[in-house]
């Protein structure tokens, strides 16, 4: 059983950081299943507090990842309207992924901009406003790539620490 915890974990370890890029999967969160199911095995000793640590920022992470676009949106001279717009935008990416990977980059950014044009802003503030809205999106994907990045490392340390108990048919 060990095992097969083990290689579910590593699988959706590496789930986790395509779903860092990918706008359907929720990184970080199934990053931290893998890790969760690393310490379900019996070869590694419960670490509730560091189990609990590494939830409470994949949960942080996962937040922030909607939430960075609006910032970045509302911090380049965006209005209410441009915010709106952002979140809009962010929605419609997730629930018609038509475009794929391009649609989490270009629904935010064009539901800025409408957003800011709808509120009467010149194009030149609506183009600013979308492209802090773009620029958000890339901070949120590169700190939910080095967060999951880091779970696996973590993941992969911990399976090598506790490997002559995973693995007693090797030793």
């Amino acid at each position: 059983m060990d095992i097969a915890l083990l290689i579910i974990g590593l699988l959706l370890m590496f789930v986790g950081v395509l779903g860092s890029f990918l706008p359907v999967l929720p990184g970080t969160p199934i990053s931290w299943v893998g890790l969760l199911l690393l310490y379900l095995t019996t070869a590694i000793p419960d670490d509730w507090v560091f189990l609990g640590i590494t939830l409470a920022i994949a949960v942080m992470v996962f937040a922030l990842d909607y939430i960075i676009p609006v910032w970045g949106t509302k911090k380049f001279g965006g209005s209410k309207w441009g915010m709106i717009g952002t979140t809009i935008g962010l929605l419609v990416a997730l629930i018609f992924p038509v475009l794929g990977f391009l649609g989490i980059i270009v629904w935010p950014f064009l539901g800025a901009l409408v957003g800011e044009l709808i509120n009467k802003a010149d194009q030149k503030t609506a183009l600013k406003a979308a492209f802090g809205s773009f620029l958000g999106f890339l901070t949120g994907t590169f700190l939910k790539f080095m967060v999951t990045i880091i779970y696996l490392g973590l993941f992969i340390y911990k399976a090598w620490e506790y490997r002559s108990t995973l693995f007693p048919f090797f030793t």
